[in-house]
This record gives structure tokens, sequence and C-alpha cells, in this order.
């Protein structure tokens, strides 16, 4: 392999439900994370997006959001969309529109769900 090259990272998502997040490790170390409360029947809102700052400016936090998708879709769950991060990453494609919960879909824009958020801090 050349210098130029790089191997692709170790990853692994991990559903910590003490704590209410997937998290996203690389190589052992803990590099982002996503906060949600699980609803019934099989619901997640997806609260915040949290990434390390030495790993921030890298593509984590889409990549991980990506990955928490998948695995929701894998789970045959639904999702509430309330990150603003999130938001605008489900605004940006159609991959993940039938994970939208139709009763309680959150967002539809990334300016909503910030407004919101500022409000709810007070």
């Amino acid at each position: 392999m050349s210098s130029d090259e790089q191997a692709p990272a170790a990853e692994d998502l991990i559903d910590n439900t003490s704590q209410g997040r997937f998290e996203l490790y690389r190589h052992g170390e803990l590099i982002g994370w996503l906060y949600y409360t699980h609803l019934k029947p099989n619901r997640y809102a997806l609260q915040h997006t949290e990434v390390e700052p030495s790993h921030q400016h890298q593509g984590v936090a889409g990549a991980m959001v990506r990955r928490v998708l998948d695995e929701i879709r894998a789970r045959e769950g639904t999702i509430t969309a309330i990150c603003p991060f999130v938001v605008d990453y489900l605004s940006r494609t159609t991959t993940y529109a039938d994970l939208i919960d139709a009763a309680h879909p959150g967002y539809s824009d990334r300016a909503s769900a910030e407004s919101a958020r500022a409000k709810a801090r007070g």
C-alpha cells in the first residue's frame, strides 16, 4: 500500500441502550454518538448527534446517521427526526423516506428543528 492509500477504518455501531444512544467506534475509539428515545411500538425519536472534536469535519456524523438509519431499518422501526443534523441529512436523500413515521415525522427542515431546540433550551 502506498503512502497515499489508507486502509478502510474499522467501524462498529453499538446500541448503548443504558445511555439511550447509538455509538460509533473507529478502531475501538468512541468517535460519535446519536441520542435517541425508543418509543412504542418501534419508533426511534432521533434527538441529538455529537462527534468527538478530534473527528469533526471528517464525515463522521453523516456516516453514523446512515449506519443508525440502516440499523433501524433492519429492526423494522420508524423514526421521528428531531436532531437538526438528522433532519438536514434526510432532506438531502429519499433513501430513508420509508423510515419516517407518518403520524410523528418530526421536523421537515433544519431551521425548524434548530428553532425548536433553541426554544427548548430557554
